[in-house]
């Protein structure tokens, strides 16, 4: 694959003022224009001192009345709140092992730091597009302190399990003794899928990981939310990993914005896509065949290099970001992307797009 028509593919991409997948680029000042606004709107008046006092109590406080738990914490990346929810749950049950689907973040992004970092010792909850399911519990013998969930499966085209599938996981984790973690970086893009309020769906986990830089559009950041004992024990190993940073604020704030303009708009978000996932045409294959989320991926036969040169002229012409670069496929010769679908996309007519990406692959 050419991978300097990628980076001029992502170049022309900047420069895009409408955009199907993420948001329209920004400059520094703007973004940080709008979060000063924001503070005059949100009443923020003080700086946080070390992830603690003004917009990060509030922002915590948002996040566990909106997910119906007793405490949250802030913490500057999902990798490290999810490795001191899993820290702190094989501390408590006397054993390393805990079972992670082998498609999750923490196994294939994250440089095999769960293992290093915390000593875990992992099993597959689950191998390749699928969700888990009790079944998949049950088929694990032996002690184990956690198991981790992600939901959606993102590397599997955000797969969501059912809420009562979940509920069954729950159900049976809490009879085996095994703490349920929820890895829910895009939890709120999920809800449509799950049918439930985040309230009901937090409840069936013992931890939930959650993001604001994802379907939020946050500057980063993240939380992990349940218990008050066991979130005030993941905040002496954020300390430990270097996460307690002297100021927070903007990541806190542009959290708060997110909370407040976009995750009402997450259904809508989920419903474009399925709209225009039902548009493309026949030879474009959508995994999942209808969208959980409002991210999910493309797969067509092509050549990646002949779909990236059309998508390069088609973003310089119209000033339309219609979708990433493409890549090569497992399945040789097909060629796959991911649409992330954000607010702005809203603004477009789904059919409109679904035809743009079919002519983008026909050329």
């Amino acid at each position: 694959m050419d991978e300097d028509l990628v980076d001029r593919v992502r170049v022309a991409s900047r420069a895009c003022t409408r955009t199907v997948s993420g948001r329209p680029y920004r400059r520094p000042a703007e973004v940080f224009g709008e979060l000063a606004t924001a503070c005059q709107e949100l009443g923020i008046e003080e700086w946080d001192s070390y992830a603690e006092r003004g917009a990060v109590t509030r922002v915590e406080s948002e996040v566990a009345d909106l997910l119906g738990v007793e405490a949250a914490a802030f913490f500057p990346s999902g990798v490290m709140a999810q490795q001191a929810a899993l820290r702190v749950w094989c501390d408590r049950a006397g054993t390393r092992r805990v079972a992670i689907p082998d498609l999750s973040h923490l196994l294939v992004h994250e440089l095999d730091g769960p293992r290093i970092l915390q000593h875990l010792e992992v099993e597959h909850l689950t191998t390749g597009h699928t969700v888990a399911t009790a079944d998949h519990l049950a088929a694990l013998p032996g002690r184990l302190a956690a198991i981790l969930v992600e939901v959606p499966l993102r590397d599997a085209g955000c797969l969501v399990p059912t809420y009562d599938e979940l509920a069954a996981l729950s159900a049976a984790c809490r009879e085996r003794g095994v703490r349920l973690h929820l890895d829910g970086a895009r939890l709120w893009e999920a809800q449509t899928h799950l049918g439930r309020p985040l309230a009901e769906i937090a409840a069936l986990a013992d931890t939930t990981y959650v993001s604001f830089y994802k379907g939020l559009g946050g500057l980063a950041g993240a939380a992990l939310a349940g218990a008050a004992d066991v979130i005030e024990e993941s905040r002496r190993w954020r300390r430990r990993m270097g996460g307690t940073l002297y100021r927070v604020t903007p990541e806190a704030v542009s959290a708060l914005v997110g909370l407040r303009d976009r995750l009402p708009l997450m259904a809508e978000c989920v419903s474009w896509a399925r709209a225009m996932a039902d548009a493309l045409p026949d030879h474009v294959t959508v995994q999942p065949a209808v969208p959980h989320t409002g991210t999910f991926r493309l797969y067509a036969a092509g050549d990646p290099d002949h779909v990236n040169a059309r998508l390069l002229a088609a973003l310089e012409d119209d000033g339309l970001g219609l979708t990433p670069p493409w890549s090569p496929s497992p399945e040789p010769g097909r060629i796959v992307c991911e649409i992330a679908v954000h607010t702005d996309a809203l603004e477009l007519d789904p059919s409109e797009v679904a035809r743009g990406i079919g002519a983008l692959l026909d050329g």
